[in-house]
């Protein structure tokens, strides 16, 4: 009996403890995209790892920590950031607990449904991103029509 109440206590623990790191990890989440909404470079860009990489919609938008800063510099000196307002969020925790990988939808007034994916890496300061990839979904039911439109686009350009 007691080994029993011992490995359920355990078992509650360790639910507890994903739990929370899932919640930090939404925050983190949540931090980022307020950051760049209100244009904040700083708050923003120490959420990631310095090892981060930001892939973005477009197929030649990979960008290391260093060259998004410099991407993003023009817009959050004007005061201009992007809007995603995440919503379905889907945060994993390795068994180590040192990473983290998630999946949202977001809502964007300029690109409509987006989907965010990427990985946090526990830090000596906390959870930072690693990686976060941009996508806009596509419908299967338009996918071949968008397919020919980005074929005639990168023949034509």
């Amino acid at each position: 009996m007691r080994k029993c109440c011992l490995s359920l206590l355990l078992i509650i623990c360790v639910h507890a403890s994903v739990h929370a790191s899932q919640t930090r990890v939404s925050l983190v989440l949540d931090n980022f995209h307020r950051a760049a909404s209100e244009a904040n470079s700083q708050q923003y860009f120490a959420l990631l790892t310095e090892s981060a990489v930001f892939i973005g919609t477009d197929a030649t938008e990979r960008w290391d920590k260093k060259a998004f800063k410099a991407f993003a510099k023009p817009y959050f000196d004007k005061g201009q950031g992007w809007t995603y307002v995440p919503r379905d969020r889907h945060v994993i925790i390795a068994e180590s607990g040192k990473v983290a990988w998630f999946d949202e939808l977001l809502d964007s007034q300029s690109y409509g449904e987006c989907r965010g994916t990427g990985v946090l890496e526990m830090t000596n300061k906390g959870w930072k991103i690693s990686q976060y990839h941009l996508t806009i979904p596509m419908p299967n039911g338009v996918a071949k029509s968008l397919v020919k439109q980005i074929k005639d686009y990168h023949q034509a350009n």
